[in-house]
This record gives C-alpha cells, sequence and structure tokens, in this order.
C-alpha cells in the first residue's frame, strides 16, 4: 500500500466513529490494475445498515433544527479540507479505481466543488407565498428536508457520486447513510474522515461498506425512516430498487445507464470534435455514464475526420494510472474488460473493422488498448449497450433526419453530443435529441452549476445546479385565515 494517508480508513462510519461490522466480518479491495490487496473493509449487512439508519434519525432532529448558515458554515469547512488534501485523495481514488491520478485530482476537485456550491444553496432554500382565493386568505409554501436518505453510489466515480449527492441532501437540513460501491469504499470513508474533522455532527453522514448491496438496498428501500433513496447505477438495478420500495412511498432520484450519440455534420470543426470526442470518449477508459458511445460522422467528412480521430488516438498512453502522463488506465475488473471484448467480437462477427488499435502490449492484463472501429450497423450489441471500455465506434450517416432517428434509437436518454455551426440545425437538433443533457459543440458537460440527468430509462431527478436542492426536499402548503 503506497500511501499512508490519515484518511485511509477501513472501517464502518456510523455516528461519527468508524466501528468494526456487527459480524466483524470484512471483504477485500484490489488495485485493478495489479491486483494488489489495499485492504480489508469492514462488511457490513442489514444489522449495520439500521445502526446507521437509527444514527442519522437522531442526528436528523438536531441537524434540521440548524440555520442554512450554520449548516453552511459546516459544509464550507468540509469542502476546504477535501482541497487541502486532495493529493491524498486522489490516490487513494486511483489506487482503488485506477484512473490516472490528474483525473482522480480532477474528480475530487469536482466532487468539493458539489460541496461549496450546496453549502451556498444552504442558505437559499427559499418558499413562496400565493395570492389567497379569499381577501382574508393567506398561502404559503414552505420546503422542509425531505428526512434520512439512502444514497447508493458507483466505483466509477467514487468521491464526486458522493458529493453529489451528500452536499445538497446536508444543505436542506437532511442525514445522510451511503453505501459505496463494494470495489471503491475507500474514498467514501475517506470523506467520512474529513466529516469528522470538519466538525460536522455525529450521525449526520454515515457510510455502510458492504460486499452485499442487495442486501443493503433491500434494507433502504423497506425501512420507514428512509424517506429519500438517491441512486447511481445500472438500469436494471435502479428497476428494482423502485419496485422494492413501493411499499414504503420513497422518494426516489435515479441516476442510469446511458448510449450517448456523438454527432459530427459536415460544417463542424472537425480537430476541435476529434479533440471533444476522445476526451468524452476515452476519460476514465470509457468507464462513464455520459461516454460518447456511438460516434455518428456525416458522410462528406467521415474519412477526414477518421484519420484526425485515429491520429490522436494513437497518441494516448495506456498504464498505471499513478505514473506520469498516462491517459487510461485500467479497467474496473477482468470481468468488465471480457464484457467489452465480447462487445468488440460480436461486431466483428457482424462485420465491423477494426480500423485502428495498438500493436504494443499493455504491461497489465487489466489494461486495454485503445480500439477504432469502422463498418458498423445497429444490429451490433455495442450500438444498443454502454460500453464502458476504450472502443470507439464510428458511424457514417447521411442525413440530419437520419442521424437524428439513429441517436434516439435506444431506451436510454442521458447525454449526448453534436458538432456544427449551422445555427438553424443546432436548434432542431438540440430540441429533437431525446436526452436529459446536449452538449453542443463541446465533449465536457459536466458542471456544478448545470442540472445532470437524464430522461427515458437513464432515469429520472436532477443533481447539482439550483435544481439539486429540490430533490431533497418537501413543499408545505400553509393555508392561513386571518
Amino acid at each position: 500500500m503506497e500511501t499512508k494517508s490519515e484518511f485511509f480508513q477501513t472501517k464502518a462510519f456510523i455516528d461519527g466513529d468508524f466501528t468494526p461490522s456487527e459480524s466483524s466480518s470484512t471483504f477485500d479491495v484490489f488495485n485493478p490494475y495489479n491486483s494488489q490487496l489495499l485492504a480489508s473493509v469492514a462488511d457490513c449487512n442489514s444489522d449495520d445498515a439500521l445502526r446507521a439508519i437509527d444514527s442519522a434519525q437522531r442526528a436528523f432532529r438536531l441537524w434540521k433544527s440548524l440555520t442554512g448558515i450554520e449548516r453552511s458554515k459546516l459544509l464550507n469547512r468540509w469542502g476546504e479540507l477535501m482541497q487541502i488534501h486532495k493529493e491524498e485523495l486522489a490516490e487513494i481514488l486511483t489506487l482503488e479505481q485506477g484512473k490516472p491520478y490528474r483525473e482522480a485530482i480532477a474528480e475530487i476537485n469536482y466532487g468539493a466543488s458539489f460541496v461549496e456550491w450546496f453549502a451556498e444553496e444552504a442558505k437559499r432554500v427559499y418558499g413562496d407565498t400565493i395570492p389567497g382565493e379569499l381577501c382574508n386568505k393567506r398561502i404559503i409554501v414552505i420546503k422542509q428536508p425531505i428526512g434520512v436518505v439512502g444514497a447508493i453510489t458507483p466505483w466509477n466515480f467514487p468521491n464526486a457520486m458522493i458529493t453529489r449527492k451528500v452536499a445538497p441532501a446536508l444543505a436542506v437540513g437532511c442525514t445522510v447513510v451511503v453505501k459505496p460501491s463494494e470495489l471503491t469504499p475507500l474514498s467514501a470513508l475517506a470523506l467520512g474522515a474529513l466529516a469528522n474533522l470538519a466538525g460536522i455532527p455525529k450521525g449526520v453522514l454515515n457510510i455502510v461498506p458492504s460486499s452485499k448491496p442487495s442486501e443493503i438496498g433491500n434494507t433502504f428501500c423497506n425501512n420507514d425512516a428512509v424517506k429519500k433513496i438517491s441512486f447511481t447505477g445500472s438500469t436494471k438495478i435502479g428497476k428494482l430498487l423502485t419496485s422494492q420500495s413501493a411499499s414504503t412511498v420513497k422518494k426516489l432520484s435515479l441516476e442510469l445507464g446511458g448510449n450517448a450519440p456523438f454527432i459530427v455534420f459536415d460544417d463542424a470543426d472537425l480537430e476541435l470534435a476529434a479533440q471533444h470526442a476522445i476526451a468524452a470518449k476515452f476519460r476514465n477508459a470509457g468507464q462513464t455514464c455520459v461516454s460518447a458511445n456511438r460516434i455518428f460522422v456525416q458522410w462528406s467528412v467521415y474519412d477526414e475526420f477518421l484519420e484526425i480521430f485515429t491520429q490522436k488516438v494513437s497518441k494516448l498512453k495506456v498504464g498505471n494510472g499513478l505514473d506520469a502522463n498516462v491517459d487510461i488506465g485500467p479497467l474496473i475488473s477482468e470481468k468488465a474488460k471480457q464484457n467489452v471484448l465480447r462487445l468488440v467480437d460480436d461486431a466483428v462477427e457482424l462485420g465491423a473493422k477494426i480500423f485502428y488499435q495498438s500493436k504494443s502490449k499493455p504491461k497489465a492484463e487489466s489494461l486495454m488498448n485503445p480500439i477504432v472501429l469502422t463498418h458498423l450497423n445497429p444490429q451490433m450489441e455495442l450500438f444498443k449497450k454502454e460500453i464502458f471500455g476504450p472502443i470507439a465506434p464510428i458511424y457514417e450517416f447521411s442525413t440530419e433526419q437520419q442521424v437524428i432517428e439513429l441517436a434516439n434509437r435506444t431506451p436510454y436518454g442521458l447525454a449526448s453530443y453534436f458538432f456544427g455551426k449551422d445555427h438553424s440545425r443546432i436548434w432542431s437538433v438540440a430540441e429533437n435529441l431525446e436526452y436529459g443533457m446536449v452538449g453542443i459543440n463541446t465533449g465536457m458537460i459536466s458542471t456544478t452549476v448545470a442540472p445532470f440527468g437524464g430522461v427515458k430509462q437513464s432515469g429520472y431527478g436532477r443533481e447539482g445546479s439550483k435544481y439539486g436542492i429540490d430533490e431533497f426536499v418537501s413543499l408545505k402548503y400553509l393555508s392561513w385565515s386571518i
């Protein structure tokens, strides 16, 4: 283990203390680059989850009674500590997740930005006054914290996906129990250590790592004290959580699967489009829900774009995320790599051509050289599914109408991108893409100040921006006769 950080914690974080699981059992966390054992972490079960929920319920009474300004000061201190210790947090993140260190630093900055943003929003949870229907009637609408929140977060952004949920919840007065991915629990526990250091009261934030996600998720769904679940992950699990929480009628926010189109029109700046396609496709080795999954290029510029794009791909360095100048780190697991390779094999069997693949052999089994595919069609599995790996399929299209139909031919609707200069076409395409987010002449759309989320089977609810705060409040209407 390279790091000796004081924030490297392995026990569950419940009621402000790091504690073993009730059963004292643990599960192992490995470095995806070299399979090195990083830590044995407390393996929580439903009893531990209930203990954390009880802690959050007790803390809720105090936390919601603080003023927005008081909560803001504590959140700001938490965010400041993330920045002060970002090198240590980034090292932990790269060790357990694999992404290049500079991407890990960027994630810590991104994660801290949510804490900083919602620390300010804590002061601005405004209500409304509504003119009454009678002269002696006054109508007031106030916003109140919904209660205990269960947050279930993924492995691909183990810091930012927590702060994006926890910060707005804490800002409005909710308390939270986090179930991080069993593949990356160390980043979550480090945030718990920083919360303590920031002075956030005991029980306001709880973290229950577990190798049994279905057991913890089921506990969240069936516990009446948990009023809200915020989940980022697969559509399959999102549907399961929706079903399981029906009996307790919970409020849910779901950020689920994606199948992002990246469209390049014939009037686009091809150099810019290729540069942003590289960023949108290969960040985190392609393991992001907003990754460019299907790259569509208009036929008249197809060959030119392909050449520019491939030249850029050939310069990407694959290796250990802790090594200097690495662009693509390991996939999260051998299973993940095999899933990606199966999609490539399926495409090749159906006629796809491998236009580019580096001949150099990766230094570790978990690494995967980027591949550029051509001669593609919608019957291939990689057209229909998230690739979640460094594979860039380049499709050819003729007309705007055709590419809109192809782009929307998916049950998912999270992120989309397109490049072009014609203003009338920009409006037409932006309005007709069936996605919650549209990048226009940019492949980088994630930002604290904008609402992140999708439509269709990519889920519902929004994270970030002023809209993110609404996911954690209940409206209360006061009818007052004077």
